[in-house]
């Protein structure tokens, strides 16, 4: 009987320390769902901005021209094969050319979670551009960009090179300051 007894407060311990370890398992996992769902919520609120910035009439839709452009600001670069898939699977019935933010904001949030489209490593994007700068300065001019963007590999649309200067040019020197720009390009 002296042994039951002496088994009885352990056998209570034991119970609370797995109460202790319940609620400490509770807690943990709704920080973990708290973390997954600010994530998310930091996300989904990038891409709005990004959209936002496309979106010309306020009406919470964009050309399909621009989704390649938007897709890239958050830093995911998709072949364009890849843009015409995803295209698909936003423009599930009779496509209209137009984009509605609240169908494009379920598809890519899910691409960004997944990492569907790796981003171009940092020292890539710098070799390439300093590549394109023959005088090793550390910038590129207007001119120069124009010409490599449009007139080589996949060339820019004129839309898209008109995007692309009128984020990446600095407005007084009208040059391309590339390790800047790339530091832009770079996704936390």
């Amino acid at each position: 009987m002296a042994t039951a007894r002496g088994c009885l407060p352990w056998r209570r311990r034991g119970t609370a320390r797995r109460q202790e370890c319940s609620a400490l398992g509770s807690v943990a996992r709704n920080c973990i769902l708290q973390a997954k769902d600010d994530a998310v919520a930091e996300i989904e609120k990038k891409i709005i901005e990004a959209f936002e910035v496309f979106d010309q009439g306020g009406d919470k839709t964009v050309s399909i021209r621009d989704i390649g452009s938007i897709v890239r600001s958050l830093g995911c670069f998709p072949t364009e094969a890849e843009i015409h898939e995803l295209l698909a699977n936003v423009e599930k019935e009779e496509p209209t050319g137009y984009i509605h933010l609240e169908k494009f904001l379920s598809v890519i949030t899910k691409v960004l979670l997944d990492r569907s489209y790796q981003p171009i490593p940092e020292d890539v994007l710098l070799h390439a551009f300093e590549a394109l700068d023959e005088n090793k300065c550390g910038y590129i001019t207007k001119e120069e960009l124009v010409k490599y963007m449009t007139g080589e590999g996949e060339p820019f649309t004129e839309e898209e090179m008109e995007d692309m200067l009128s984020t990446a040019l600095d407005p007084e020197t009208n040059t391309l300051h590339y390790r800047d720009y790339i530091l832009k390009l770079i996704v936390e």
